[in-house]
């Protein structure tokens, strides 16, 4: 795995890729390098006029499909319009905003980037089950090593709010998803994997959501740390197409701290690695999303 690169992607023809959020930053670079590649990209994009101007900086076979991660019916419908599926990279989120709801009444951040995505992977496991060597890749974040899972009040509805803590959480679960999910599901390949300390329209925005000076001086402070999307996108391009890439494992740069680099294997916290909490967030997930996936 040393120093791999997008060059040592294989050949993805006749493949066909799902990317959530890929009409900016790391979902876009993805969708990009994944058409270059050969493979049919499937853009999920909650703004589909926002979707079609990014299409069209995508050289190779991609097409925009409607996908709003905090609706639930949207998520659904989404899911309705896939037929098979080679890749699901569950890419998009949101990050330390304000406290709000979804549509379904969720926390915005626990509802959109854990919920949403486990709706639509639980959705799609029938579409990855008929391509051998399927794959679900979850984009987690070095932040879940300060998340904690409350799992009496996973909604923030009786604790202070907190943008961080709810960020932290959700990225937390997205590892706990997916090694769960790699547990529970022996025909399709679960792979958890992080960007490390890549500045990207989602971190611009944070700082935007919160007016926050030192926010902002924060920002221009990382960039002395962090590296470029397409560096930052890599983890989740090696998980989604190297056939050295394992089940269950979770992938991030491998320079100093994981906050820059090429793919490697990276350090998940206690908590993301604690079997008990995976399972019960998996019943948590059924239960709130209403959904039931269809398991061998």
């Amino acid at each position: 795995m040393s120093r791999w690169t997008e060059a040592d992607i294989p050949d993805q023809t006749g493949r066909t890729v799902l990317v959530t959020g890929a009409n900016s930053g790391l979902g876009l670079h993805t969708a990009r390098v994944l058409a270059a590649k050969g493979a049919h990209v499937l853009m999920g994009c909650r703004s589909v006029q926002r979707g079609e101007a990014a299409r069209r900086t995508v050289r190779g076979s991609a097409e925009v499909l409607e996908l709003d991660l905090a609706d639930l019916a949207s998520v659904r419908a989404a899911a309705a319009e896939v037929e098979a599926l080679d890749v699901l990279v569950n890419n998009a989120g949101i990050m330390a905003v304000p406290n709000g709801r979804t549509a379904d009444g969720f926390e915005r951040q626990f509802g959109t980037n854990h919920l949403g995505h486990a709706a639509l992977t639980f959705l799609l496991l029938p579409a990855l089950r008929q391509r051998p060597g399927a794959r679900v890749v979850t984009v987690s974040s070095l932040m879940h090593q300060y998340g904690h899972m409350d799992f009496d009040d996973p909604n923030w509805e009786r604790r202070p709010y907190s943008s961080r803590g709810a960020y932290s959480q959700s990225k937390l679960a997205n590892i706990l998803f997916a090694r769960e999910l790699e547990r529970r599901s022996p025909d399709v390949t679960s792979i958890a994997a992080h960007p490390g300390a890549t500045v990207t329209e989602l971190t611009n925005n944070m700082a935007s959501a919160h007016n926050s000076v030192l926010l902002r001086v924060g920002g221009k402070v990382s960039h002395l740390f962090s590296q470029s999307v397409e560096m930052g996108a890599l983890p989740q391009l090696y998980a989604a197409t190297s056939p050295e890439a394992r089940g269950g494992q979770y992938y991030g740069p491998k320079g100093f701290r994981g906050l820059r680099g090429h793919p490697a294997v990276a350090r998940m916290s206690t908590a993301a690695r604690d079997d008990l909490a995976a399972n019960r967030l998996w019943e948590l997930t059924v239960k709130l999303t209403g959904i039931t996936p269809d398991l061998p």
